[in-house]
């Protein structure tokens, strides 16, 4: 990673321990979209599909990173126990190399790979790609992207192991993939007025666009609760882009799962973002610093969301990178084991695949070295305006 400092790089998972990868390849093998076991200490991402408006990033090669529940699916809730032990017997035939690759996912153009993907892809065993970027090429030119990039995840470096390949497909501004074949999305807030029967068969819809070009996993939906509408244009991660599905959390509840149960039901892995919440930032964590969330507590209402996507099955989690002082003073979320750890795996239960946000080109975690961005430090504290 400490080569690529120009990469977006995403860790799923919370460590490199068996237990993460035994769920993330167990589901992997058949295809589960349901909450598998991963590891249970956090991780960080960069994704959270999810800034200003999108990912996006120009790079130099690097050298040779409750709620009323909304209508039910039709899709099964598959477990990975069944694929659990095929899933261990194929980990103990991995590489230390090999085994890291599967918790690493790193970001390519959707209008082409960069030096820098390409670097990553065939030389440090990276096992997942995010498709990046924005693509108007429809559904014939965006698969046939993605079929070359995956030309680039196989063979002895990842042991066969299919890929996840993601991509940021909320609606709005915050829509990777169009053209032919991909309808245009609204935006969440437009979603959020819609019946959230209505907008499961949409989603059904768009996962299943998704699924065409050969991606299987959506960085989307968003969780997070702007407190109203007059202040949304002061909230600059979602509410400046209409990310949000509503002002309170049974209104996000109700729309965001149904959106990832329409994911779910046309094969596409949803992820719900960004935990424990953006709603009520002021700063975005793409382009700024020191951005503190002084509101949110532990058992906050504004948690409730993700307390009831992960009740919904939902299969992975994207951490936040922001700072919440009135939960962990001493470390930023990805960072952080009380709100990775203690909050997602105990006080929600998840069992799921957690991803972190950004965790390479954020502004928000520049202060932190490179090499530690992967791991989960007994004890990180405040220096200056970001958390190290």
């Amino acid at each position: 990673m400490a080569q690529l400092s120009a990469q977006r790089w995403w860790i799923i998972g919370a460590g490199l321990v068996a237990a993460a990868l035994v769920a993330v390849l167990a589901i992997v093998f058949t295809g589960n979209t349901a909450p598998a076991p991963v590891a249970t200490s956090g991780s960080a991402s960069t994704r959270s599909p999810s800034p200003v408006p999108s990912p996006t990033s120009s790079t130099t090669a690097a050298p040779p990173s409750s709620v009323s529940p909304a209508p039910a699916s039709s899709a099964p809730v598959a477990t990975a126990t069944t694929s659990g032990g095929a899933a261990a017997a194929k980990l103990s035939e991995l590489t230390v190399e090999q085994k890291v690759g599967q918790a690493l996912m790193v970001s390519s153009p959707v209008t082409g790979p960069s030096a820098d993907a390409l670097y990553a892809l065939d030389t440090l065993f990276v096992g997942n790609v995010f498709m990046k970027g924005r693509s108007t090429a429809g559904q014939s030119g965006i698969a046939d992207e993605v079929t070359g990039i995956l030309k680039h995840v196989s063979g002895s470096r990842t042991a066969g192991i299919s890929p996840f390949v993601a991509t940021d497909q909320e609606g709005g501004l915050v829509q990777i993939m169009r053209g032919r074949g991909f309808s245009e999305m609204p935006q969440a807030i437009e979603q959020g007025e819609l019946p959230a029967a209505t907008l499961l068969a949409d989603a059904t819809s768009w996962g299943e666009q998704l699924a065409a070009v050969g991606v299987n996993v959506n960085l989307a939906p968003v969780m997070d609760t702007v407190p109203s509408a007059e202040f949304a244009p002061q909230n600059a991660p979602i509410g400046a882009f209409g990310r949000e599905y509503g002002y309170t959390p049974e209104e996000v509840s109700s729309h965001g799962i149904a959106f990832a149960q329409g994911m779910r039901a046309a094969g596409v892995d949803a992820t719900v973002k960004h935990f424990p919440g953006l709603g009520r930032a002021t700063a975005n964590t793409d382009v700024d610093a020191d951005v503190i969330d002084t509101v949110t507590v532990r058992n906050d209402p504004y948690v409730e969301p993700f307390r009831d996507a992960v009740k919904a099955g939902v299969p992975w989690l994207m951490m936040s990178n922001a700072s919440y002082p009135k939960i962990d003073a001493a470390n930023l979320a990805p960072f952080s084991r009380t709100i990775v750890h203690d909050m997602v795996r105990g006080d929600l239960g998840f069992k799921g695949i957690i991803v972190s946000d950004d965790i390479c080109d954020a502004v928000q975690v520049r202060a932190v070295p490179v090499s530690q961005r992967g791991s989960l430090p007994q004890s990180r504290r405040n220096h200056g305006s970001v958390h190290q």
